[in-house]
């Protein structure tokens, strides 16, 4: 899966908006290369720094280093479980068109979110809360859509491999801070 070379901002975007329709064809539009993943963290790791130097400019130094490592594990742990279970499957050889493909329609969500929590405040406190649903929903069906096609996977299996990469990652996520609220 190669995207033109001219324009890989306007390839990816565009590859946003297919898969994010459910158009699998929009997988063409993302590089499998590691310099196209590298280039799909990318802006995770600018919201990671623009928090670490909004925690310095507070006067917060040990606050804004000891906080990277939970939004560091969050970005970085979905690449790492999604191979590991990619391997598993017998699917890592098509782990690359996925993950930089996931991690681009990441920013999807964010962005329907907005949405959707301005159309549910519009509407009611009720309208909010079916916002949140249908979002969450949506970005279940969206991963399970990217790895059911990019892997090439059959329905069932692409369920089974979001449950166990999502699972997985919010363990490593999520975990460390839950032992040391216990510990307390």
């Amino acid at each position: 899966m190669i995207a033109p070379a001219r324009r890989p901002l306007t390839s990816i975007l565009r590859g946003m908006v297919l898969l994010g329709r459910g158009r699998a064809e929009g997988l063409k539009r993302f590089r499998d290369t590691p310099r196209a993943f590298l280039a799909s963290l990318v802006p995770g790791f600018g919201f990671i720094i623009g928090a670490l130097i909004e925690g310095l400019l507070d006067g917060d130094g040990f606050g804004a280093l000891t906080g990277l490592l939970a939004p560091i594990c969050a970005l970085l742990a979905p690449a790492v479980v999604s191979y590991e279970v990619a391997r598993l499957f017998q699917r890592e050889a098509f782990w690359l068109r996925y993950i930089v493909a996931f991690n681009w329609c990441q920013w999807l969500l964010p962005f329907l979110l907005v949405v959707g929590l301005g159309i549910g405040q519009a509407l009611g406190p009720a309208a909010v809360e079916a916002a949140y649903v249908f979002i969450a929903g949506y970005a279940l069906w969206m991963n399970w859509f990217i790895a059911r096609h990019a892997l090439a996977l059959s329905p069932g299996r692409a369920a089974g491999f979001i449950a166990l990469a999502n699972c997985t990652t919010a363990i490593v996520v999520f975990g460390p801070a839950l032992l040391t609220a216990q510990g307390k």
